[in-house]
C-alpha cells in the first residue's frame, strides 16, 4: 500500500524545495508557517488521513483525490492534459504502408486486449535483481503462489509487481464532460471500432458475437474502404467539440442528446479505441510533434482513453487522456503492440483484403446538429486553432555522449538532464523556478505518481558556478558540484518512487480540509505554496524500443513542457511553449548546458 509520509518529513521535504526559490526573508516567512501548520491544523488534518487510510485498505489515500483534480478541471483536455508518445517505424520500411500498419496495429492491440482480460498479461513487475527474478524458474514457482503471498515472494527476490488497476480503461473508455466534473465511462461489452478520416466518423465490429477477433484480412478490408471513401470533410466537424472548455462542451454534448444523437455518441464512447486515420505523410520531428500533440481538432476525439494516429506514411502514434491513467500503463500497451505488429504481423504487404462486403459492415455515423450546435463547433475549432497557433514546438538531439558516459563517470543520467534543465534556464532568464519532474509510484496498489522537486539548492549553486563564476572554478571543483547535484537528485528520486515525496502528501492533506469545509489553513493561502505549484518547468521522461518521442504541452501559460529522452549514447528532448517563452533558445541553453556538463566530466576545461 502507498504510505502516508510523516508529517514533519513532509515539511523538512517540503521547505528543502522551497529554498532554492525564495530569498532569505521569504523563505523565514514560509517557513514559519510550515512549522506552524505541522503542530496545528495540519497535524489534525494528517491524523485525520492515516484513519482515512487505514479504513480504505482497498485502495490508496491518493487515488479519490487525484481522479478528482483531474475529472474536475475545466480546462480543455487537449494540450493541458492529453499527452502523446510516437511509435518507431517498423524495422521492415516495406510494412509502414498506412493501411498495413493500422491492420497490423488494430490487431495486435485487440490481441493485448483479449490477452488481458483474459487473465493472461504477464504482470508488470521491476526487477532490482533481474538474474534471479526475470527467470522462466521463478515465473514457474511464483505462478502457484495465491496472490495474497505471490507479491512476498517476488519481494524476497527483489522482484516488485506493479499496480495494474488502470489497464482495465484502456480499451471502451471515454470521458465524459458534465458539468462541474467529468465522468469516466466503460462499456467492455460493445465490440467495434471507432475509425476517424478527414473529420468523418466510422465504426465496425472487429469481435464476433463470441468475443472472437475478425479475420485479419477483413480488418484490413474495411479500413481499404474507409481509405477509399471520398466524403468529404463535414462543414462542422464533430471532433472539434472534444477540444472544448469542459462545461462548454457538457452543455453542448446535452444539446447533441436532445438533437436525437443518443446513439451515435454512444457508438463513440463505447469504442473498443479510436483509430484516427491523417490523410498526409510526416515532414519532421517538430510536424511529428504537432500532429500527434493536438493535430487539426477535427480528425481526434480527445475523449477517448487513447486515440491510435496512423498518417498517410504509416507513422504512428498514440494521443491519451490523462485522467483514466498515467504513462507506464499507455507505455506497457505501446511497448506490446510495437513488439507485436513488428514480430508477428497479421498482415503482409503481400495479403490480399478478405472478399467482404465492408459497404454493409462499415457504418458511417451521421449526427443530426441544430443552429446551436454548428455555432458551437465553428466557436471551438476558432478556440482551437487560435491556441495551437499560439503554441510552439522544438527540439534536439545531443550526440556528444549518453547514458553510457554518465553511469561510467558514476553520475546519474537523469540527473544530469535535469542539471542542464536548471542550467540552462538559469543561463536564459538568470532565474531558478519551480520544476515538477513526474515519477511513478505504481510499486504501490492505487499508485498514481508522486513529484521529484529537480530545482535544489544543489542545481542552484552548479548553475551558477557554471555560468556566471567560471573563472573561479577548477575542472575538479565543478566536478565535485555535478556528483552532488547526482548524490541529491538520486536521493529524491528514490523518496519519489517510494511514497516519500511532499506533493501528494500536501495536496491529501488539503483535498480533506475542503471536502470537510475547513477553512483553507493559512499554510496552503503562502504565496510561495502557489509559486511552487506554478511549474514553469514541466518535464517527463520515458525510453522504450518502440518510442521514437514523446511530448505534452506546457501545464502553465509561461511554462516548458519537457519531454525527454537519455540513450546510451545521445539525449533527445522536445520543449513546448506559448509566446510567453522562447522554447528555441531553452533549447540551445540546454545544448550548451548539456556541452559543458559532459566536457567537464571528461576532465575538458571550458569557455564561457
Amino acid at each position: 500500500r502507498l504510505p502516508v509520509p510523516k508529517l514533519e518529513d513532509t515539511i523538512t521535504r517540503y521547505l528543502n524545495a522551497q529554498k532554492p526559490l525564495l530569498n532569505d526573508d521569504q523563505f523565514r516567512k514560509t517557513e514559519e508557517l510550515a512549522h506552524h501548520f505541522e503542530k496545528g491544523i495540519g497535524r489534525e488534518l494528517h491524523e485525520q488521513l492515516v484513519a482515512q487510510d487505514n479504513q480504505n485498505k482497498h485502495t490508496s489515500y491518493i487515488t479519490g483525490p487525484w481522479f478528482d483534480m483531474y475529472l474536475k478541471a475545466r480546462e480543455p483536455v487537449v494540450l493541458n492534459f492529453n499527452a502523446f508518445m510516437s511509435f518507431n517505424p517498423d524495422p521492415k520500411s516495406e510494412y509502414n504502408d498506412q493501411l498495413i500498419r493500422a491492420t497490423n496495429m488494430t490487431v495486435s492491440a485487440i490481441r493485448f486486449m483479449k490477452t488481458f482480460r483474459a487473465g493472461l498479461l504477464e504482470p508488470e513487475v521491476f526487477h532490482l535483481n533481474p538474474e534471479k527474478s526475470d527467470t522462466e524458474v521463478f515465473k514457474k514457482i511464483i505462478r502457484f503462489v495465491p496472490s495474497s503471498l505471490s507479491w512476498f515472494g517476488a519481494y524476497m527476490v527483489n522482484a516488485y509487481p506493479l499496480d495494474m488497476s488502470q489497464y482495465f480503461r484502456l480499451f471502451n473508455s471515454t470521458r465524459l464532460p458534465k458539468l462541474n466534473r467529468d465522468e469516466l465511462y466503460t462499456d467492455e461489452k460493445a465490440k467495434h471500432l471507432l475509425v476517424l478520416r478527414n473529420g468523418n466518423f466510422y465504426i465496425f465490429d472487429v469481435l464476433d458475437r463470441d468475443g472472437n477477433m475478425l479475420k485479419p484480412s477483413e480488418i484490413q478490408a474495411h479500413l481499404k474502404y474507409i481509405l477509399s471513401d471520398n466524403s468529404p470533410a463535414p462543414a462542422f466537424p464533430l471532433g472539434c467539440l472534444s477540444s472544448e472548455n469542459r462545461d462548454t462542451w457538457a452543455l453542448l454534448r446535452k444539446n447533441l442528446l436532445d438533437n436525437g444523437n443518443e446513439e451515435a455518441l454512444q457508438k463513440v464512447d463505447s469504442a473498443v479505441f479510436c483509430l484516427s486515420l491523417d490523410d498526409f505523410p510526416i515532414k519532421d520531428f517538430v510536424h511529428l510533434s504537432h500532429t500527434m500533440l493536438h493535430g487539426d481538432g477535427a480528425n481526434r476525439w480527445y475523449d477517448k482513453s487513447f486515440n491510435l494516429i496512423i498518417t498517410k506514411d504509416g507513422t504512428a502514434g498514440i494521443n491519451f487522456e490523462h485522467s483514466w491513467g498515467d504513462g507506464v500503463a499507455v507505455l506497457r500497451f505501446q511497448n506490446e503492440v510495437f513488439k507485436d505488429s513488428t514480430k508477428a504481423p497479421a498482415i503482409s504487404p503481400q495479403s490480399q483484403p478478405a472478399s467482404v462486403d465492408s459497404s454493409r459492415a462499415v457504418q458511417k455515423l451521421d449526427f443530426k446538429l441544430n443552429d446551436a450546435l454548428k455555432e458551437g463547433i465553428t466557436k471551438a475549432k476558432q478556440k482551437f486553432d487560435a491556441t495551437v497557433e499560439a503554441l510552439s514546438l522544438n527540439m534536439i538531439q545531443f550526440h556528444e555522449g549518453g547514458k553510457d558516459l554518465l553511469k561510467q563517470k558514476k553520475v546519474s543520467p537523469d540527473a544530469v538532464a535535469q542539471l542542464a534543465f536548471q542550467m540552462a534556464f538559469f543561463r536564459q532568464y538568470n532565474q531558478t523556478v519551480a520544476t515538477y519532474e513526474s515519477c511513478s509510484t505504481a510499486a504501490f496498489k492505487h499508485g498514481r505518481t508522486e513529484t521529484i522537486r529537480p530545482a535544489s539548492i544543489h542545481t542552484k549553486k552548479c548553475s551558477e558556478a557554471f555560468v556566471r563564476e567560471l573563472s573561479k572554478h577548477s575542472t575538479e571543483e565543478l566536478q565535485k558540484l555535478i556528483v552532488e547535484c547526482s548524490k541529491y537528485h538520486g536521493r529524491l528520486t528514490k523518496e519519489a518512487a517510494m511514497g516519500q515525496g511532499f506533493d501528494r502528501h500536501l495536496f491529501g492533506l488539503r483535498y480533506l480540509a475542503l471536502s470537510k469545509g475547513i477553512a483553507l489553513p493559512e499554510f496552503y493561502q503562502d504565496q510561495a505554496y502557489a509559486r511552487l505549484n506554478h511549474n514553469i518547468i514541466s518535464t517527463s521522461t520515458l525510453v522504450s524500443p518502440a518510442v521514437q518521442l514523446g511530448g505534452f504541452g506546457p501545464v502553465v501559460s509561461d511554462g516548458f513542457g519537457v519531454g525527454y529522452q537519455v540513450h546510451d549514447d545521445w539525449i533527445g528532448c522536445n520543449v513546448s511553449s506559448y509566446p510567453t517563452r522562447n522554447g528555441k533558445e531553452y533549447l540551445q541553453c540546454i545544448y550548451k548546458s548539456l556541452e559543458d556538463i559532459f566536457n567537464v566530466l571528461k576532465g575538458k576545461k571550458i569557455g564561457s
